[in-house]
């Protein structure tokens, strides 16, 4: 093992090679980082941010498929009015139809669910999330968003990861890398989904940053996390039994300097050894009040459904996990209403109240200061269609329609703003660079600072690019 002189030689050495320039830039960058990797006993350790956060973790809702825009946070009175009248359609717009139906002229279509205008601050929400609107002035409305592609598993690798081409760290594993988490038994991002999502397992990724940051995927059911009882009948048998392998693990490690896939493979033992104790009794739902489930609307005894994942985000945020995300459906039967809007409904009110539940229980208990609740999904749908009177919406990422709640935006607001049908963004875009450039910024995260050197460049969340949308955080 090296000692501290060593390291401290070392370090010295390359600054000195730095001085004279016999390397180039990019090489001495990477060294030096493997340098301060090698000296991190714990990659999770909690991190101070950058600078004074709003909130302290995120619950990040996610609806897959694509939910419209205009039939649930966006109200356009002009396509109510405007039903069945042709409109010419961008060439950009176009490529969400199917190449055999992409001719120009399509047709307005109606909303499918009456709006009306909620809590004191008068949102403008519509009937198909009827719990939600209850909380309207607990909702930041984003009416601006803009995704940069039109299919599925694209936007969604977008919305995740900041980039619709390239596999990247999802922003989870981002922000448990920024601020690691402070329970060290239990991981630092959760992800609880019933199905796998668009883009599988590259939705909770960690990519080129360390294992450790990966989100971990939790299935509601009897048993959430496989195989998380011990098999040794004994507790004290196992820990000298994973004390053992954990000396010899720590000893391979002290020959293999700067090697973080092994720090965070280590770390993940050591984080799963935890959670035999720690996950047991957050997913044990028993303690809870009558009054509670039915806030949630989950029957005592249920492991399923997206109540059970709503009431369990919250448990998690309590219990130190820094970011929970929540998917309702998988790559199928979700909310990609091509042929028809009406499967809206049902998806609705799956989610509807539990999420308003959520927003409610949080703040009864003082949570929703410091918890960024975040809704979106992948992009909108299109408020027009091929023919007169269609059932169905398509794919559509010019414009659509997020929310935030809570930790440090501004309650009952709205921003930006689509044109008069929500086709295209008429006023302050927030592209999903600037979108997740405000939600590490509500954390106390710089997303220009927020970086990690990897083949020869630093990469960042937001890539070259993002604005922090300052207007909305309160």
């Amino acid at each position: 093992m090296l000692t501290d002189n060593c390291i401290k030689t070392r370090r010295s050495m390359i600054k000195s090679l730095v001085g004279g320039s016999l390397l180039f830039p990019a090489i001495i960058s990477e060294l030096v980082v493997a340098e301060d990797k090698s000296t991190e006993g714990n990659p999770l350790a909690p991190r101070a941010p950058h600078f004074t956060p709003k909130a302290n973790r995120v619950i990040f809702i996610n609806m897959s498929g694509g939910a419209s825009h205009v039939d649930s946070f966006d109200y356009k009175p002009k396509l109510f009015a405007d039903h069945n009248k042709p409109y010419q359609v961008p060439a950009k717009m176009l490529e969400a139809f199917a190449p055999n139906n992409r001719v120009i002229e399509k047709y307005f279509k109606r909303p499918q669910w009456e709006f009306k205008q909620r809590g004191q601050s008068g949102l403008w929400i519509s009937e198909l999330f009827p719990h939600v609107a209850e909380c309207a002035d607990d909702l930041c409305l984003i009416r601006s968003m803009r995704n940069d592609h039109a299919d599925h598993f694209q936007a969604t690798l977008g919305i995740h990861t900041g980039s619709v081409t390239f596999a990247r760290p999802s922003i989870g594993s981002w922000v448990s890398h920024g601020l690691g988490t402070v329970n060290q038994n239990l991981p630092s991002f959760i992800v609880l989904a019933p199905l796998t999502p668009y883009a599988g397992g590259q939705v909770w990724a960690s990519d080129f940053l360390p294992g450790c940051h990966q989100g971990t995927p939790v299935a509601p059911g009897a048993e959430p996390i496989a195989n998380i009882q011990r098999r040794q009948p004994a507790a004290s048998l196992q820990e000298m039994e994973l004390g053992l392998a954990q000396a010899f693990n720590r000893r391979h490690l002290a020959n293999r300097e700067g090697d973080a896939s092994l720090t965070a493979r280590i770390k993940s033992f050591e984080t799963a050894f935890g959670m035999q104790s720690a996950a047991p009794e957050a997913f044990d739902l028993t303690h809870e009040t009558d009054a509670t489930l039915q806030l949630y609307g989950l029957p005592r005894g249920s492991t399923r459904g997206f109540a059970w994942q709503c009431l369990m985000a919250r448990r998690l945020a309590e219990r130190g996990v820094r970011f929970i995300e929540l998917i309702d459906s998988g790559a199928s039967n979700n909310w990609d209403a091509h042929g028809d809007m009406s499967t809206h409904g049902p998806l609705a009110k799956n989610v509807d109240q539990p999420i308003a539940g959520l927003l409610k229980d949080l703040k009864s208990r003082g949570m929703l200061n410091d918890t960024l609740v975040v809704w979106t999904t992948e992009f909108g749908r299109t408020p027009f269609n091929t023919g007169k009177d269609a059932k169905g919406r398509e794919h559509h990422a010019e414009a659509f329609t997020s929310w935030m709640a809570g930790g440090g935006v501004k309650g009952g607001f709205s921003y930006g703003e689509s044109d008069d049908y929500g086709c295209t963004v008429a006023s302050n875009e927030v592209h999903l660079h600037d979108f997740h450039a405000t939600i590490l910024h509500l954390l106390g995260l710089d997303h220009e600072r927020l970086t990690y050197r990897h083949a020869g460049r630093d990469f960042r969340l937001t890539d070259v690019s993002g604005s922090v949308v300052r207007e909305i955080i309160s």
